[in-house]
């Protein structure tokens, strides 16, 4: 009877441990190769040493960070047997990359921003002038804010802990829904507790991370990217005003350059909306449908769907930097070379094994 039990204790689990790596394995070696390759094109070329690359690196490092935190996030939802030192560690260092790449997701816009607002200024703008400053700035608050739970704003002390992952609400042996290890059929480590978001983050917390942090980065980012299309939208029709009188002039028209403008501008529009739609929208849902489960009061939920939110919600916006780096050709072009060069060199190798024959 025992290892019946075990098997159907187990089973569950193991299951959810391989919807997780199905899920994140792929996607997280897809967002570290990439970044390894952007950041090899930027280290390949001198021309692009400069500050504004620099901040680009430092997103790429966390965003390769955050590929690497990938396979781990989608645990923190679930429940399992550690000390709480340990529990601590695997809730608190996640966090604190994901706050760091959002950090730096910010200071890349603001500066591609303020390059187009005020192109005038730009090389004397202050984040030029004070680029260390600004890196610490975009690394060290995320890392004491994340480390604000290790300094005792916790709930270790909070009701309920004891044996959430041994019993299930009607109080009788099992494994809820939302724990993720074997503690209903093997024996928890000798000292270990449960471990528990609801440990480590607070209520408050969660809203002050939530609505005080995640919510003004992504609506700041979000309005400097509307800004800055409306600002391209005004400098088009200056251009197609200046070609009409050019054409006008010349006894000819500009109407067939002016469409090609607008339709460059269209898609312009339509590939920011696609990406900020495709990158963004998932990890909104994620945030709040896990605020709202989260925080509710109920300690069971469906594990499947916090899986999927969280692979797709982290995922979609941890591919944000890449959309930006694959698009710019500079980027690229050392690893396109290098490719370009192995390609040719196998086809000189087949020629040469070909007359041989």
């Amino acid at each position: 009877m025992d290892d019946l039990a075990n098997d159907s204790a187990v089973r569950p689990l193991l299951s959810e441990a391989r919807l997780i790596y199905a899920i994140t394995v792929p996607l997280s070696t897809a967002i570290i190769l990439a970044n390894l390759v952007i950041i090899l094109g930027i280290s390949c070329n001198r021309q692009l040493y400069n500050t504004p690359n620099y901040f680009f690196l430092s997103l790429l490092v966390a965003d390769l960070c955050t590929g690497v935190a990938l396979p781990f996030i989608p645990w923190m939802g679930l429940n399992r047997p550690l000390s709480f030192s340990s529990c601590l560690l695997v809730h608190i260092f996640p966090n604190f990359l994901f706050l760091a790449f959002l950090f730096n997701l910010v200071i890349v816009h603001y500066e591609r921003y303020m390059c187009i607002v005020s192109p005038l200024h730009y090389s004397s703008f202050w984040v030029h002038r004070r680029f260390p400053l600004v890196l610490l700035a975009v690394w060290a608050p995320p890392l004491l804010y994340a480390s604000l739970p290790a300094f005792g704003w916790n709930n270790r002390a909070g009701p309920g802990w004891n044996g959430c992952c041994s019993f299930n609400d009607t109080g009788a042996l099992g494994a809820p829904v939302n724990c993720s290890t074997v503690v209903a059929a093997v024996a928890a480590p000798v000292g270990s507790e449960c471990c528990s978001y609801r440990r480590v983050f607070p209520n408050a917390f969660i809203y002050l991370e939530v609505y005080g942090l995640l919510a003004p980065a992504i609506l700041s980012i979000a309005g400097m990217t509307g800004r800055v299309l409306w600002i391209t939208r005004g400098q088009m029709k200056d251009i197609c005003r200046l070609h009409r009188s050019v054409a006008t002039r010349g006894g000819g028209q500009a109407s067939e350059r002016e469409q090609r403008l607008n339709l460059r501008y269209t898609r312009c529009v339509a590939a920011v909306s696609l990406t900020f739609l495709a990158c963004w929208v998932p990890y909104i849902i994620y945030i709040h449908v896990c605020v709202a489960f989260l925080l509710s009061k109920e300690t069971r939920g469906n594990s499947t769907t916090h899986i999927v939110l969280s692979c797709t919600g982290i995922g979609s916006m941890a591919v944000m930097p890449l959309v930006l780096g694959l698009a710019n050709r500079q980027y690229t072009d050392p690893v396109r070379k290098l490719l370009h060069k192995l390609r040719d060199r196998w086809r000189r190798r087949q020629d040469s094994e070909d007359m041989a024959l």
